[in-house]
């Protein structure tokens, strides 16, 4: 508004409010000076008038306060309970489209976020269990420092809806020694918890169960391949059907355990123990060259009757009183073997290398070729 300004800085006030409709209490200059003479108004200079409320310049203010906001950037800044934490509209929603968090900042104002006075979305929940869940959307990776309870982290979570990592965190409390049970406790874990825990790993990262005890639980027909299981106990599991292709069971304990028609291309075995273990009608072939490594394994009295075994590498095992009957072993490297009292008849040992091996008491009738001398000796 134009106005003609005259008598006292009270009249001025009144115009004001009867030309704009407010109560006006306060004049200040274009530079957010407060005029308190009328005396001090020259002629053109602009005049912003308010109800009491702190100067704010619209050309100038406006446009910050915006940005602070959210209104017109990518940029966001969260208060929670008291913490303040900045990052991108798109790290809220892109990552977990269905969570609370999505919903909320999805569309402007959708949701009416309240703000504290530097303009900061105020969020409720306690800021050393929230960081988790922006270091997820973040990166796509759950990363708790020593010290956090992960069963707070958990209630957070439920509240904001991201189902994902409700499922790693429940997976991790059960499998972390050091944040849900005390230290000398090494109960197994179940198919349950374990199950939970690979449906909350993507398929293309590497899941690491190196010592972790599984001991007697039910794993068949999982897709577990290119897991590391070094030095895991697996003794009497149930593994039968299951897919361990490229898996890691270096050192690891399979005695008694069952592996009836799993899949085993490409698997790592070194040095592990299966004595007892019953592996009939496996598949250790891998069409694309890469070969099983069992060497120096302990396989004593396994029965791997049918098994598909070519390439194998079986140096220096141990697979005394072992059942390899009707199994493919084209190819495969038994040299410094141990097999005395082993059943191999009706094997294929075509190109096998025995150099070195023991056989005594092993049985090698109705064998698919003919064993020559340069195969078993030195």
């Amino acid at each position: 508004q134009v106005v003609a300004v005259y008598g006292t800085l009270s009249d001025l006030l009144s115009v004001a409010s009867n030309k704009l409709g407010i109560k006006a209490t306060s004049v200040y200059n274009g530079k957010g000076g407060l005029i308190d003479d009328i005396a001090l108004i020259r002629d053109d200079d602009v005049l912003f008038v308010c109800e009491g409320e702190p100067f704010i310049d619209p050309q100038t203010d406006g446009r910050a306060q915006e940005e602070l906001t959210g209104s017109h950037t990518d940029w966001l800044t969260l208060n929670v309970g008291g913490r303040y934490f900045t990052t991108t509209r798109s790290t809220l929603v892109n990552k977990e489209p269905d969570s609370m968090l999505a919903h909320m900042f999805k569309d402007k104002d959708a949701w009416g976020n309240k703000q504290d006075h530097r303009g900061a979305f105020l969020i409720d929940r306690s800021p050393e269990y929230f960081e988790p869940i922006l270091n997820y959307l973040r990166h796509g990776q759950l990363i708790v420092n020593d010290g956090i309870n992960l069963l707070g982290s958990t209630h957070v979570l439920f509240c904001q809806a991201i189902n994902n990592l409700v499922l790693s965190v429940l997976a991790l409390k059960q499998l972390s020694p050091q944040n849900s049970q005390p230290a000398e406790d090494h109960s197994p874990i179940s198919r349950k918890e374990f199950v939970r825990f690979l449906l909350a790993t993507p398929t293309k990262s590497e899941l690491r169960c190196q010592g972790l005890n599984f001991s007697g639980a039910d794993l068949s027909r999982l897709d577990l391949r290119y897991i590391n299981f070094k030095m895991a106990n697996l003794s009497r599991c149930n593994l039968a059907h299951a897919n361990l292709c490229c898996a890691n069971l270096e050192r690891a304990d399979l005695s008694g355990a069952v592996l009836d028609c799993a899949n085993l291309q490409g698997v790592k075995m070194l040095c592990s123990n299966a004595e007892g273990a019953s592996l009939k009608g496996c598949n250790f072939e891998d069409p694309s060259g890469l070969k099983a490594n069992l060497e120096g394994a302990n396989l004593k009295g396994v029965d791997m009757e049918g098994s598909q075994m070519t390439g194998i590498n079986l140096r220096v095992a141990t697979l005394k009183n072992a059942k390899l009957k009707n199994c493919n072993l084209r190819g495969a490297t038994l040299a410094g073997t141990d097999l005395e009292n082993c059943d191999l008849s009706g094997c294929d040992l075509q190109e096998a290398n025995l150099r070195g091996s023991n056989v005594k008491g092993a049985i090698f009738e109705e064998m698919l070729t003919p064993l020559h001398m340069s195969q078993s000796v030195r």
